[in-house]
C-alpha cells in the first residue's frame, strides 16, 4: 500500500549560492536513502527561501518483507566433542538466536550450520526519523550555524516541521522542532503559522499566503514579467542564468520592477555598473538600442498592492554603490597604471613575487613573438621592432590593475579594468586589447583572444603558471586542480588550434625550462598530452594512433586526429583496416629507424611494380592536408591486396625477402608519419 508523503523543513532565509551548489546532491541523497531503506518511489524536491520540501505521490507504507538466509561454519568446526566452539557461538550470535535453534544443511558436500528467517519490513513511519537525520547530515552547505543552546549545526535555524504520511502526522523531531500540521506563508501575507488541513491542501495554503512552491514556476513568472516589461518599455533585459537562479532561490512571490539611476553613472565602464548591480543588489542590466542604459530590473519578494516604495528603496540603495564605483574609477585613473608594489606580493612560495612572474612572462612572450612574428606583423600592420616593444609594454601592464581600487572591490574585473584604464591613458590599441584578453579563454567554449598579439600574451601567462607550478611540485592529482592547470592547457590547445599556430610541446618546454627549478619534463609533457586527448572530440583510439606517430606539435596532433577520424568513420574503412593492419603486422619485424632502400631490379612480377609505382607517386605528390595524404595511402589497398596474393614477402632468398619487407615497411612508415594504424580499434 502507498500514501502521499509531505516533508516540509521550515528554515530562516536560506542563502541562495550555497543552496544552488548542492541542489542536485540534496535530491540524489534522498533518492539514495530511499534505495537504502527499500522504499523506492517517485518524489519531487522543492525549495523556497524558507523551506525545503519533499513530495511523494505514492510512498510505500512499509518495507517489503524479505527472507534472510545465512550459511555458517561446517559442523566439524562448530562442534568439538559435542561442545559448541567459538565459531559456532559466533554464528549463533550473528543470527540473534540460540545455537540449538540453528538448522543444518549441505554445502559443497559438507554439513554446515544454516539460518533462515522471514524478516518483516519496517513501517515507513518508524523509519522516517532516521532517514531525515541522515538526509539533513548529507547536506554539505559549507559554513553552518548553531543557534540557541544547541550543539548541532545546519545552514540556517530550523523553525517548523511537517512530516505527513497520508492523514497521519509522523512524529519526527529535528533540531528540537517537533513535526505538526502548521506551516508559514509569506510574512507580508500572514506572520503567524497557518494550519494545513491535509497534504492535498498544502499547495493551496501556500498560494493563498503568496508563496509559489515550485522553483520552475517562479522562474516562469519572472520570465513572463521580463517579457512584458521589454514590450512595454522597448528595452532588452540581460537574462544572466546564474543571477536568475539566485533570484528564483530568494523569492517566494517574485515581482519584476523597472528602476533607474542617475545618467551620470554611465560614464563608468558598463561592466563596472553591471557587476556592482549584480554582486551587491542582484539587479539585472537593461539595454536600449544595444547600449547599457540607466535602468535596471529588480525582482522583489514583497507582497503588496503598491510597489512604488519598494522600487524607490532599491533605487536609493543602488546610488551609493555606483558612487563608490565612480570614486574608485577616477581615483585609479589619476594614479595611472603602475606595477609598483607588485614586488611585495608573493605569487607562490618558490616562484617569487608577482613582479618575478611578470618578468618570466615577458621572456616567454618575446620568445613566442619570434615564432609567430610573420603572423603578428601581417595581422597588425606593425614592424617586428614595434611589436617587440609593444609586447614588452603589454606584459608589464597586464597585472597593473591589481593595484587598483576597483579590482580590489571587484576582483572579477581584473584585466578588464586594466583595459579601460589603458584606453583612457592612451596606450596602443594592441596593448589595451591584450590586457583585456590576457586570461582568455576562461573556460570550455569561452571566447578566445581576438588577435595573435593578444594570444601570445594569454599563452605566456598560462605557460609560466604551468611550468612554474610543475617546478615546485604543485601538480594536479585526481580531480583536484586548485590552480586550474588543466584549464590553462585547454586554453593553450584552443588558442593554438583555432589560430592554426605551430606549437611543438617538446621544443617549447625545452626552450623555457631553464627559467625554473629543475623538474620532471616528461611528467609535464604527459600532462599536456593527456589534456589534449580530453579536449579533442574523437575516437580515443584515433587519438592514440596519432600520438603513437611521435607527433608533439599540438596543432598537428589536432589536424591529424581530425583527418584520421573522418576516414575511420567512412563506410569503407573496415576494408582498408584489414589490409593495412597486415601491413603493420609485417612491419613489426623491420627496424624502421634504418634506411629502407628498395631495389627495383629485384622485382619479379607486375604486382611489385604496380605497388611501387603507385607508392612512389604518393611520395612525390604535394598534398593540401593530412586527410588527402591519408586517402591517397589508403587508396593503395588494391595494389597491396594483389601484392599479398601474388608475392611471397618472406621469400627464402634473403635479398628478395629484405627488399620486399622494405617495400611494405616504407608504406607503413609513411602512414605512421600521420598515425600508427595498429592502435585503432573499430
Amino acid at each position: 500500500m502507498t500514501q502521499p508523503l509531505l516533508i516540509e523543513i521550515g528554515v530562516e532565509e536560506l542563502p541562495a549560492v550555497p543552496l544552488l551548489k548542492i541542489v542536485k546532491n540534496i535530491e540524489e541523497s534522498w533518492k539514495n536513502l530511499l534505495e537504502e531503506y527499500q522504499l523506492q518511489s517517485k518524489f519531487e524536491f522543492l525549495y523556497t527561501p524558507r523551506r525545503l520540501v519533499l513530495k511523494h505521490g505514492a510512498m510505500p507504507l512499509a518495507q517489503a518483507n524479505s527472507v534472510v538466509e545465512l550459511m555458517g561454519p561446517p559442523m566439524a568446526a562448530a562442534l568439538k566433542d559435542g561442545v559448541m566452539t567459538q565459531a559456532g557461538e559466533g554464528f549463533a550470535k550473528k543470527c540473534g538466536v540460540a545455537f540449538e535453534e540453528l538448522e543444518r544443511t549441505q554445502s559443497n558436500g559438507r554439513e554446515v550450520l544454516y539460518f533462515k528467517q522471514q524478516k518483516e519490513g519496517l513501517s515507513t513511519s518508524a523509519l522516517l526519523q532516521e532517514m531525515l537525520e541522515k538526509w539533513i547530515a548529507s547536506m554539505a552547505f559549507g559554513k553552518m550555524m548553531r543557534w540557541g543552546a544547541r550543539e548541532d549545526e545546519f545552514i540556517r535555524p530550523i523553525r517548523w516541521l511537517q512530516v505527513r504520511l497520508g492523514d497521519e502526522v509522523v512524529p519526527v523531531e529535528l533540531f528540537g522542532v517537533q513535526s505538526d500540521t502548521k506551516s508559514y506563508v509569506h510574512r507580508m501575507a500572514n506572520f503567524d503559522a497557518v494550519e494545513v488541513k491535509s497534504i492535498a491542501a498544502y499547495e493551496t495554503a501556500l498560494e493563498n499566503g503568496a508563496v509559489i512552491l515550485y522553483p520552475s514556476r517562479r522562474e516562469e513568472i519572472i520570465a513572463s514579467q521580463f517579457d512584458a516589461l521589454e514590450r512595454e518599455h522597448g528595452i532588452f533585459i540581460e537574462r544572466d542564468p546564474q543571477l536568475l537562479a539566485e533570484v528564483v532561490a530568494i523569492t517566494e512571490n517574485p515581482k519584476a520592477l523597472l528602476g533607474s539611476f542617475d545618467e551620470s553613472f554611465l560614464e563608468l565602464p558598463p561592466e563596472v555598473i553591471i557587476t556592482s548591480m549584480k554582486e551587491h543588489q542582484r539587479y539585472f542590466a537593461v539595454y536600449e538600442g544595444g547600449n547599457l542604459t540607466n535602468k535596471f530590473i529588480v525582482v522583489s519578494n514583497a507582497y503588496t498592492e503598491d510597489y512604488s516604495k519598494v522600487l524607490a528603496g532599491n533605487e536609493r540603495v543602488l546610488r551609493p554603490r555606483l558612487a563608490d564605483a565612480m570614486f574608485f574609477y577616477y581615483n585609479d585613473l589619476r594614479r595611472g597604471l603602475s606595477t609598483e608594489g607588485l614586488e611585495k606580493i608573493q605569487f607562490m612560495d618558490g616562484l617569487g613575487s608577482l613582479s618575478d612572474k611578470i618578468h618570466r612572462e615577458n621572456e616567454i612572450a618575446l620568445r613566442l613573438l619570434v615564432r609567430y612574428i610573420d603572423r603578428a606583423v601581417e595581422e597588425s600592420g606593425k614592424s617586428s621592432a614595434e611589436l617587440e616593444g609593444l609586447m614588452d609594454r603589454a606584459i608589464r601592464l597586464a597585472k597593473a590593475d591589481l593595484n587598483s581600487e576597483m579590482v580590489y572591490e571587484f576582483t572579477e574585473l581584473q584585466g578588464l579594468m586594466g583595459y579601460y584604464y589603458a584606453v583612457a591613458l592612451g596606450e596602443d590599441p594592441l596593448v589595451c586589447t591584450a590586457i583585456k584578453e590576457q586570461y582568455m579563454p576562461v573556460g570550455e567554449g569561452a571566447e578566445l583572444p581576438s588577435a595573435i598579439f593578444s594570444s601570445i600574451v594569454a599563452m605566456s601567462i598560462k605557460l609560466d603558471t604551468l611550468l612554474g607550478l610543475f617546478s615546485i611540485g604543485k601538480i594536479p592529482t585526481g580531480s583536484k586542480d586548485p590552480f586550474a592547470l588543466r584549464r590553462a592547457v585547454n586554453g593553450i590547445v584552443r588558442i593554438v588550434t583555432e589560430n592554426d599556430l605551430s606549437f611543438d610541446i617538446d621544443e617549447v618546454i625545452e626552450m623555457l625550462k631553464e627559467a625554473y627549478a629543475p623538474f620532471d619534463v616528461t611528467q609535464l609533457r604527459e600532462f599536456i598530452i593527456e589534456r589534449i586527448t580530453k579536449s579533442l572530440d574523437a575516437n580515443p583510439s584515433v587519438i592514440a594512433a596519432v600520438l603513437a606517430s611521435g607527433e608533439s606539435d599540438i596543432n598537428e596532433i589536432a589536424k591529424k586526429v581530425t583527418a584520421l577520424g573522418d576516414i575511420v568513420l567512412s563506410e569503407d574503412f573496415k576494408e582498408y583496416f584489414s589490409t593495412f593492419k597486415r601491413v603493420a603486422n609485417i612491419s613489426k619485424e623491420i627496424d624502421l629507424q634504418n634506411r629502407l632502400d628498395i631495389d627495383i631490379s629485384l622485382f619479379k612480377n607486375d604486382a611489385e611494380v604496380s605497388l611501387y609505382n603507385a607508392y612512389e607517386k604518393i611520395l612525390f605528390q604535394k598534398f593540401d592536408d593530412h586527410k588527402s595524404r591519408l586517402e591517397a595511402l589508403f587508396a593503395l589497398k588494391p595494389q597491396l591486396d594483389t601484392y599479398f596474393d601474388e608475392v611471397m614477402v618472406n621469400a627464402p632468398e634473403e635479398e628478395l625477402r629484405v627488399n620486399r619487407r622494405h617495400m611494405i615497411g616504407s608504406i607503413y612508415k609513411t602512414l605512421r608519419d600521420i598515425a600508427d594504424i595498429k592502435e585503432i580499434s573499430i
